[in-house]
């Protein structure tokens, strides 16, 4: 196997379910050492110890506190000696309730984890690479709702637009440095993000996903765009900045709102 990210240092918040779990895990198979950061810490000690407590450890963190987002990126570089790669995938979907009925205190909620909490992920693992002259690769989870509305709740449309935004602001500073700062856009994945305010199990939500879907015979899982984040993370992507790598078999070029939503 052609380790792609041999001896690189990976931070990978969201790291103990979904597409976080997946990474943590491809980044492991490809050499790479990875603090796995969460809030589910039952869940993200169990992901560390199925792997390797030499190649991947766990560490508590809620993003909304830039103090421990900051720890976090000490504790990774006091735990492996530097940091190569970030991909701040940790955010949570909220309620499908219309713009009428927008409950504000829970917007703000959405964008405190959604938007400030990559905000922080970027500006302090940003700074350790700067610091230490890292040409590092920074990776964010956006959406098919980044660039479409009717693909998700209200908040969670705002918070990924915004994330795009980010990206596209941070691209231009840290591409300076040689840090090269992009994000993936997943379609539909049967993640409990996705599962939980559906109340239905993974293959219901697969299902209705495919039947709304361009690219059709393909189901689309969290493996997916952890093969995603990992070319953005690896050398292969190596002059990729600022891309919003979609990873949705074409749906957003195809088609605009995603019907589920409105069920």
């Amino acid at each position: 196997m052609n380790q792609r990210l041999k001896g690189k240092v990976a931070l990978v918040t969201g790291g103990a379910s979904g597409i976080g779990e997946e990474a943590v895990r491809l980044f492991a198979d490809h050499g790479a050492f990875v603090v796995a950061a969460d809030v589910q810490d039952e869940l993200g000690r169990q992901v560390a110890a199925s792997i390797s407590s030499n190649t991947v450890t766990y560490h508590h963190c809620e993003v909304r506190e830039e103090k421990q987002v900051e720890e976090t990126v000490s504790f990774t570089i006091q735990k492996y000696g530097t940091l190569d790669i970030l991909f701040s995938n940790a955010g949570i979907l909220g309620t499908f309730t219309g713009i009428l009925d927008l409950d504000l205190n829970k917007f703000d909620n959405i964008m405190a984890v959604n938007v400030r909490g990559v905000a922080a992920t970027i500006k302090h693992a940003g700074r350790a690479m700067v610091d230490r002259n890292i040409r590092g690769s920074i990776i964010c989870t956006t959406s098919v709702s980044s660039s479409l509305a009717g693909c998700g709740p209200q908040a969670y449309t705002v918070s990924k637009h915004a994330v795009l935004g980010l990206v596209r602001a941070a691209c231009s500073e840290l591409g300076a440095h040689g840090i090269r700062v992009n994000c993936v856009s997943p379609y539909g994945v049967a993640t409990p993000l996705a599962c939980s305010p559906f109340n239905r199990k993974p293959e219901e939500v697969e299902e209705a996903v495919c039947s709304e879907a361009v690219l059709k015979g393909v189901v689309l899982k969290a493996r997916h765009i952890a093969e995603a984040a990992l070319f953005l993370a690896s050398d292969d992507s190596g002059y990729v900045n600022g891309l919003n790598f979609v990873v949705d078999g074409g749906y957003t070029v195809v088609k605009g709102a995603f019907p589920i939503t409105h069920e």
